[in-house]
């Protein structure tokens, strides 16, 4: 599981920083990428990437601003002529669906491929064997969300030195074992799964946010994360622009980081006013109050540790 950052900036792109879009990369877990906004430009952020439109299973839009919007009408267009043909699940603030159906009917693109869009409001979004996924709305000028991303646990691996070693033989009876069921092997004997199962991997947490202002769902939605990416679009000599515009300063991130006991804090969403050494100013600042602070930049990637690790 990987974070990879296709645009950290906010607002306008800027040289170095183009507007949001973060991905996180799920193809060890599932085969496929997630995406997480879609502001202008992010089909030529991939390209230089190894993030694979043909890959995207799910994009989740934080909230219906144009830098994190713009860009989905293009992406998913090229996305079919590109070997795309896996059906895609847009999930997004009532809107989402409206913009999504003009776009493509005024331009008359045409798709290869099914397309899913799941509006919502608050609550659980998406949920299956693997994964559960929670929105809850943030404090901006319009709808914008957060996103916890919980991983299940996973029972650990089966060890098959040992059966070897007790005289069991490979066999269709390994899955089940690996299970945790209780089975009778072809000998006779019955055995205890669980009792040949490694430590269980704990599965991990991962909190990405739209735009806001600290409000009092931050702290819910990231307690406990092993990795959460706030925005920091400004430093916190700035902290009257933040509240006035609904945005949040380095340290205001840093707190929340520290409050909610998070593994690690990415920061992203930076002000144009910030390039070189005022963004390590801004870094600075967070990692003050909140030591595992890192600011990301366009085409860095974070790797999540698994906790027992």
């Amino acid at each position: 599981m990987e974070l990879y950052f296709l645009g950290t900036g906010a607002g306008m792109p800027t040289r170095g920083r183009n507007v949001t879009s973060v991905a996180l990369n799920l193809m060890p877990e599932r085969g496929t990428v997630w995406l997480f906004d879609a502001g202008e430009g992010t089909q030529h952020q991939m390209l230089r990437s190894p993030i694979k439109p043909g890959k995207l299973e799910f994009i989740f839009i934080t909230h219906l601003h144009g830098d994190h919007l713009y860009g989905l009408p293009g992406l998913m267009t090229s996305r079919s002529y590109q070997g795309g043909d896996e059906p895609l699940t847009l999930f997004g603030p009532p809107g989402l669906r409206r913009f999504v159906e003009t776009a493509f009917e005024v331009s008359g693109a045409h798709l290869d491929y099914e397309v899913r869009v799941r509006e919502f409001e608050e609550g659980v979004v998406f949920e299956d064997e693997q994964f559960r996924v929670t929105a809850a709305k943030l404090e901006h000028r319009i709808d914008s969300y957060g996103f916890r991303i919980v991983e299940r646990d996973t029972p650990g691996a089966l060890d098959s030195a040992r059966l070897t070693a007790e005289g069991f033989r490979p066999g269709p009876q390994y899955a089940r074992l690996k299970r945790g069921e209780t089975v009778t092997m072809p000998d006779g004997r019955t055995i205890d799964g669980r009792a040949y199962l490694g430590p269980e991997l704990k599965g991990r947490t991962v909190a990405v946010f739209g735009d806001t202002r600290p409000c009092g769902s931050e702290l819910e939605l990231a307690r406990g994360a092993d990795v959460l990416v706030h925005e920091a679009t400004y430093m916190h000599e700035k902290a009257d622009n933040a509240h006035k515009y609904y945005h949040t300063t380095a340290t205001q991130a840093a707190v929340l980081a520290a409050e909610a006991g998070v593994g690690a804090l990415i920061l992203t969403h930076l002000s144009s006013r910030y390039q070189d050494e005022a963004v390590h100013r801004l870094l600075e600042e967070a990692r003050a109050i909140f030591p595992r602070s890192h600011v990301a930049e366009d085409f860095w990637s974070y790797v999540i540790p698994r906790r027992a690790e």
